[in-house]
């Protein structure tokens, strides 16, 4: 089935990871076999070929940089030119990937559905170039608004004003606080241009300084539940409430801590931990549940966003899995149209709505 997934680092993992992502999966994790620089070494689930096994066929995919000030111990860029450099290389990534025939920019509804209609032609998916609406994770690279305009230009279409810790327009997962005068001038313009606001990764306050402040398209890519998983990276059931409201879908992300209750990072092992697909169904249930409905949520996997199967549910092997997820939400009770609805249907109506 078709499938889309709104969240992937995937010039992460092609530049700070020196990942050829255009290689199958074997041969990357081959590659890095002996290789201890980073706790996934080998563990990688995501490739270019892989998404194409699995008809994921368009996928939310991210720059990513941050900036740190001299008393925040996060790893990051000492200034926002620095952060700003970094997520322009990983835009010529893309670009590169466009130019191999391996990727193709969706920017507007002109594009999206032609790129559908590639992918629905009911031929082989070798060979098809996959999708891609470019995200940017935090906007500490945004030197000023000049800069969100210029990233427009080259394509962006949604936001998370935050990513993890203090940031200069926003604060996120582990932080507190609000997002400020600097923060308000960030949303302005991006309704003005019509850029997605990703809920992701915002504290409780900026959460909702953002939801007052923003009146253009908001979803969530990758956001569990609070009530499952107790953390503040996860979303209560009045964030979820007010998502919903927004008319907002919420992609379910496969990071184990925050699938399960009780992970410590680092020590905590999947199987252990009993860390399977079927608990990301129980966070996309729970969301349903508020709704009254499966109108809100989707896939935002979020595979290798610095982890690997090391720190993914113990029976995925490969974002190819994903394609299990149908079967199981059927066993739940989800309708055929239920189950289009996750896997594609509700990101693209929403994509339909966002940019007519």
């Amino acid at each position: 089935m078709f499938t889309i997934d709104a969240h992937l680092d995937l010039s992460m993992n092609a530049l700070e990871w020196n990942r050829d992502l255009t290689r199958p999966l074997r041969e990357i994790n081959e590659r890095e076999s002996g290789l201890t620089d980073k706790a996934d070494r080998g563990n990688a689930t995501v490739s270019l070929p892989t998404l194409r096994e699995a008809e994921i066929g368009l996928v939310v995919a991210t720059q990513i940089a941050r900036f740190v000030a001299p008393n925040n111990p996060l790893p990051g860029w000492h200034s926002p030119a620095q952060a700003w450099a970094q997520s322009q290389g990983q835009l010529a990534w893309y670009k590169a990937m466009e130019d191999l025939g391996e990727m193709v920019q969706i920017t507007d509804l002109a594009s999206l559905e032609k790129h559908l209609a590639l992918w629905g032609d009911g031929k082989s998916t070798e060979g098809k170039p996959v999708g891609y609406i470019l995200s940017l994770e935090g906007a500490d690279s945004i030197i000023d608004i000049r800069y969100l305009e210029k990233s427009y230009a080259s394509g962006l279409r949604a936001l998370g004003p935050a990513h993890y810790g203090p940031g200069r327009y926003a604060q996120g997962t582990d932080a507190s606080g609000f997002m400020g005068p600097k923060g308000h001038e960030l949303l302005k313009r991006m309704e003005e241009l019509n850029i997605i606001l990703d809920a992701t990764h915002l504290c409780d306050e900026s959460f909702w300084e953002a939801l007052a402040h923003y009146n253009g398209p908001v979803w969530a890519s990758h956001n569990n539940c609070r009530a499952l998983v107790n953390h503040n990276r996860q979303f209560s059931d009045e964030q979820i409430k007010a998502l919903i409201e927004r008319g907002a879908v919420i992609g379910g992300a496969l990071d184990a801590w925050m699938m399960v209750p009780g992970w410590i990072k680092g020590k905590s092992l999947p199987k252990e931990m009993d860390c399977n697909l079927e608990k990301i169904i129980d966070h996309l249930d729970h969301i349903c549940q508020l709704a009254g409905n499966a109108d809100h949520i989707g896939i935002g996997s979020d595979l290798d966003g610095a982890y690997g199967r090391e720190q993914s549910p113990y029976d995925l092997e490969s974002i190819a899995d994903l394609r299990r997820i149908p079967g199981m939400l059927s066993s739940r009770g989800y309708s055929e149209s239920d189950i289009e609805k996750v896997m594609h249907g509700n990101w693209l109506r929403f994509l339909r709505k966002a940019w007519v």
